[in-house]
Parts: structure tokens; C-alpha cells; sequence
């Protein structure tokens, strides 16, 4: 199988209560890619400028990273600066310069367009249903977003939404896409449009899983995110649980129910690296033998026995672990 990614790849200056980089790798497309490259074969669609350093291009191969579509247009590369304060969920933008990535138009090379799983990073709508269009019958279709493209591109943002099989939001942007409080509520009008899934990231809080078809018990699911005392900047968190996340599905050829709950782990396990250091520094170190390790952790602290909570006996319960059923 193959991955393809449409995104950004940045410079990013960072501050955080525990350090600060400067012009360090960054960017969606570049998150994304760090994690993935573990599973499956990505090939990368983006933009830098003639500055865009060549240690960082290396990075990408040394990695295994496909670079046929990464454009090298004249000017500089996009360069976001943040800073977090101890509430690590919320980024405080300092400056953003979009430089060639204001211009960038997605060009894909004619193997990219046989790639089998397809993630849509945060990038103009339009251009992502531009890139769909490109595609030749992808097997998985993933779309992220951000609050920017629901408040000024919705019409286009509800069309690539309707055109893919996943589509991953944060609690703030399901809500606000939903124009409601209601979690629940919101996930069921994005799923109305026709995605086979929605998965809601929650930052420290893990990620939620909202399906179509069935009751609330049959489409939902829930993983926490791994337990760290110590985070040093959670920039490409949510990117690396995309790639984590469709790096399983792909490596597994599989868009079964029961493979996208395990991919959620996955996607989990390798944000919870992320973050312990800046930019890719940890992602770029990190190993099959790592994530297996996190992924049994995640099983061994999610897992319960079904046990009566009254003195007496629950034979519901008893009858439920038989197999009979309970009339």
C-alpha cells in the first residue's frame, strides 16, 4: 500500500514553558509523514521556498519519504511562531507568513495518483477537492481541517466533507462546524454528509470515535490519550495521530470497523512521542519496537472485566458472558 499527503511543510518558532526553538521542522504534511513513513510508503505533496534548508529535505530521506511532489518554488518557506503556556491544549499564535504556501497549487506526480489511502492535511478545501479529483479510486480517504475553513470556506469545506471516508476534527471545530454544544449532536450532522467515520481529537483527553449506522453503544468509541508526566511542545500532535493513524490503516489494508478502533491507538501512540520533544525530535527516533510497546500499554490500561456492582449477583451479566441470553 501507499500514503499519500497533501499539506504544508514549514518553519516553525516555538516557545513553551520547558524551551524554545527556532525556525525548526515543521508543518502538517511533515507531522503527518515523520509518523506514517513507520508503517507504509508516504508520498508527500507540498511547497518550501529556496531557503527551505537542505538538512531538513535529508530528513525526509533518510526517513523513506517520497519527494517527487514537493514543489521548490522561488521565495521563502511558510513560517508559523506559537507559544503555550501550561495549558498545552491551546496554541497562542504569534505571527504566521504564508511566503510560496499562499500560492501553492497541489500537483500530483501520475504514480502519486494511484496511492491507496489519501489524507487531505489542513489546507484550503477547494484544494483538496482538487486533489480528490485527481485520484484514481483510493480505498480510504481521510480530510482534516480548521476552525479558518469552517468560518470562511464552509460550502467548499461540506463538499470535500461529502466526498471522503473520515474525517478528523478537534472537540472545538466538531462543535463549531455543528453550530451546537452538543458533541453528539454535532458528530451526527457531519456523518449525515456521508463520511463513514468522524474522529474527535481531544488533545490530553485522547480521541472519540463517532460511526455511521446503529445505535450510540454500536458507533461509538473511545481511547484515552497515554498517560506523560513530562510534554515539551505538543506542535504536530494531532498531524502525528493522523499519521499514526492511517499509517496502521494502510499498513493493514484494512477500512473495517474494528481495524479503524485499533488505528485510533495507534494514531494515539504515536502523538504521545510527539510531544515530548520539539519539533520532529522524537518522532524522527522513533521505532516499530516503540509503538508496539505504548500500544500493549494502551491495552493493559483500557481493559476491564464486566463485573456485578451489586452484592447479590448480576445473572444478566453472567448470562452475557456465557453467550445465553436473559429474557
Amino acid at each position: 500500500m501507499s500514503i499519500l499527503v497533501v499539506g504544508s511543510v514549514a518553519l516553525d518558532s516555538i516557545q513553551t514553558p520547558f524551551g524554545k526553538v527556532k525556525d525548526a521542522l515543521g508543518g502538517s504534511a511533515t507531522y503527518f509523514s515523520a509518523a506514517s513513513r513507520l508503517y507504509d510508503q508516504v508520498n508527500l505533496v507540498g511547497v518550501v521556498g529556496t531557503d527551505f534548508p537542505q538538512q531538513h529535505v535529508q530528513s525526509f530521506r533518510d526517513w523513506g519519504v517520497n519527494l517527487d511532489g514537493l514543489q521548490v518554488a522561488e521565495g521563502k518557506t511558510f513560517r508559523w511562531s506559537g507559544r503555550y503556556n501550561y495549558d498545552m491544549n491551546t496554541a497562542e499564535t504569534l505571527d504566521t507568513q504564508l511566503n510560496v504556501f499562499a500560492t501553492f497549487h497541489p500537483e500530483l506526480p501520475e504514480s502519486y495518483k494511484e496511492s491507496e489511502f489519501v489524507f487531505l492535511a489542513n489546507i484550503d478545501p477547494v484544494l483538496q477537492l482538487e486533489i480528490l479529483s485527481q485520484m484514481h479510486r483510493p480505498k480510504l480517504t481521510v480530510l482534516d481541517t480548521m476552525n479558518y475553513w469552517i468560518n470562511y470556506r464552509k460550502d467548499a469545506l461540506t463538499k470535500v466533507i461529502s466526498a471522503v471516508d473520515i474525517v478528523l476534527l478537534n472537540e472545538a471545530e466538531t462543535r463549531q462546524y455543528g453550530n451546537t454544544f452538543s458533541l453528539i449532536r454535532a458528530a451526527r450532522k457531519i456523518l449525515s454528509l456521508g463520511p463513514k467515520a468522524l474522529v474527535v481529537k481531544k488533545g490530553e483527553y485522547g480521541a472519540v470515535l463517532f460511526s455511521n449506522g446503529g445505535e450510540l453503544t454500536d458507533s461509538f468509541f473511545f481511547a484515552p490519550a497515554y498517560p506523560l508526566e513530562k510534554i515539551q511542545d505538543p506542535t504536530g500532535a494531532g498531524d502525528s495521530f493522523a499519521g499514526g493513524f492511517l499509517g496502521y490503516l494502510a499498513s493493514r489494508s484494512s477500512t473495517a470497523m474494528d481495524d479503524i478502533k485499533r488505528a485510533i491507538v495507534h494514531g494515539s501512540v504515536v502523538a504521545s512521542y510527539t510531544v515530548e520533544d520539539f519539533s520532529v525530535g522524537r518522532l524522527g527516533s522513533l521505532t516499530r519496537d516503540h509503538i508496539q510497546k505504548r500500544y500493549l500499554d494502551f491495552k493493559r490500561f483500557t481493559n476491564f472485566e464486566p463485573t456485578c456492582p451489586w452484592s447479590e449477583g448480576c445473572p444478566h451479566l453472567a448470562n452475557h458472558d456465557t453467550g445465553t441470553e436473559s429474557h
